[in-house]
C-alpha cells in the first residue's frame, strides 16, 4: 500500500512554497510513521536519497511519499523504506519528473493517546520534530 496523504496537503499545496502533509501507511518506515506531519518544500530540486512528495502515476488523484534512488531517463525511480509495503516504483515503475511535486524537509510526531507517562514524554520531546534527512547509503539501489 502507497504511502497516503491527507487531502488537506492538495488544497495548501498551491498557496505557499512550503506546507504541511500528513502521512498515512506504512510504506515508509522507519523513517516516517502513521501520523507523522511532514513540512514539505513544493517545487524544490530532488536529488538521489531525498524523501518526495509525489502524485501517483495510476491514481494521479492519490499523493504518495517515497524516496527517490536515482533518475531513470525523464523520471525517477522512488521506493519505500519499507521494502514489504510496496506501492513503488516496483509496481508501477519510474514516475515522470512532472508528477514528482516536492521535497519533505522536516517530520513531526505527534504525542500519541498511550504516551502519559514522564519518561515517554521526554523521549517524544526529544525527537518529535526532526529534519528529513537524504539518504546517504551506498545499499539504496533501484530494486
Amino acid at each position: 500500500m502507497p504511502e497516503q496523504l491527507s487531502q488537506e496537503t492538495e488544497r495548501a499545496r498551491g498557496a505557499l512554497p512550503f506546507g504541511p502533509a500528513e502521512v498515512t501507511g506504512p510504506s515508509m518506515v522507519p523513517t516516517l510513521h502513521h501520523g507523522d506531519v511532514l513540512l514539505v518544500h513544493w517545487g524544490a530540486r530532488v536529488r538521489p536519497g531525498d524523501v518526495v512528495v509525489l502524485r501517483h502515476p495510476f491514481q494521479q488523484d492519490l499523493l504518495v511519499v517515497k524516496r527517490a534512488v536515482e533518475r531513470r531517463g525523464a523520471g525517477w525511480w522512488v521506493l519505500g523504506d519499507n521494502a514489504f509495503a510496496g506501492g513503488d516504483s516496483t509496481d508501477y515503475g519510474a514516475v515522470p519528473q512532472e508528477l514528482v511535486l516536492g521535497r519533505a524537509r522536516l517530520r513531526y510526531r505527534p504525542l500519541r493517546p498511550g504516551q502519559r507517562s514522564p519518561l515517554a514524554v521526554v523521549r517524544w520531546a526529544l525527537s518529535a520534530l526532526r529534519p528529513v534527512a537524504r539518504s546517504a547509503s551506498r545499499r539504496l539501489r533501484a530494486r
